[in-house]
């Protein structure tokens, strides 16, 4: 049996103990098919796999073909911000709740996962967002996110004031709880929580989603892939920017976040017969097709 990944990289969710034994299924069935297999340190350190070789998270990228992923989709988010820049394929195996990325079922990897690594796949480019905080003569990052950067208020629970500027034209001020800036695979996390569009994967798109605006006249707008758009915070007591939920910044008044699309595209391989709609209904438990 043959692989046309050389070399496999298994990250697992941390703090979850279901996932060593099926974790060690995957790893032996890579190794019959001819693959040298990583495994995720603190995952192997967790669960006491000690058959392979570990690789530490930040370093998977530069060592790995590709990455198969068992957790749900924040820990997806994580690995994909890390392996970005190398162009590492990820394969996502659900253990988590909803599993918008991770789609391959817990209970049928081995065949699934086998099948793939003979070429049995559907591949997936998804955009990610990289920002640059500018304070004063000073710039800090940039901080890549896969789902989206979120603006934030802080713990003072007072409304935060800015300004939306789009490839170098002012488009409105807001007063607000803050602003999502999401990609189409972010279209569907909190994005949507907060009244934003669902964005196919494959469109060329960001969206732009208030938080409990003042204004009811604010709502969500979309804009092309290839714009920057920039924030100027104009008034705030206490401010935030995350990235992915995953890492964030204080922000201070009159900093500016510019945000613009990385450079690279991340490629997620899905199992023949993916269909991202049907993922849709059986996700957010939309009706069926009436007979």
């Amino acid at each position: 049996m043959t692989t046309l990944f050389k070399t496999v990289a298994l990250v697992g969710r941390r703090n979850t103990p279901t996932i060593a034994e099926p974790m060690a299924r995957l790893a032996a069935m890579l190794a019959e098919r001819g693959a040298s297999v990583l495994i995720d340190e603190e995952a192997a350190a967790e669960h006491g796999i000690a058959d392979h070789p570990t690789v530490a998270r930040d370093m998977i990228g530069r060592l790995a073909d590709l990455v198969i992923v068992m957790g749900g989709d924040g820990t997806m988010l994580g690995v994909a911000r890390l392996v970005a820049p190398y162009r590492i394929p990820l394969i996502g195996v659900n253990q988590g709740r909803l599993g918008f990325m991770t789609d391959v079922p817990l209970g049928e990897m081995e065949k699934v996962i086998g099948d793939m690594l003979a070429g049995a796949f559907v591949p997936e480019e998804r955009i990610l967002l990289e920002t640059t905080i500018c304070r004063g003569d000073e710039e800090f990052g940039p901080s890549l996110a896969f789902n989206d950067v979120v603006f934030s208020r802080g713990s003072t629970g007072s409304m935060i004031e800015f300004e939306i500027i789009i490839d170098r034209q002012f488009v409105y001020s807001q007063r607000s709880d803050g602003l999502i800036v999401s990609t189409p695979t972010g279209s569907t996390a909190y994005a949507l929580a907060s009244g934003g569009p669902i964005l196919h994967p494959s469109l060329p798109a960001v969206t732009l989603v208030p938080i409990c605006p003042q204004s009811l006249s604010n709502r969500p707008i979309v804009v092309s892939d290839d714009a920057e758009v920039e924030f100027l915070l104009t008034r705030a007591n206490d401010a935030r920017v995350y990235f992915d939920n995953q890492s964030d910044f204080e922000l201070r008044e009159h900093d500016r976040v510019r945000i613009r699309r990385y450079r690279n595209t991340l490629r997620i391989l899905h199992p023949v017969g993916y269909n991202y709609y049907d993922m849709l209904r059986a996700k957010l438990h939309w009706g069926h097709k009436l007979q």
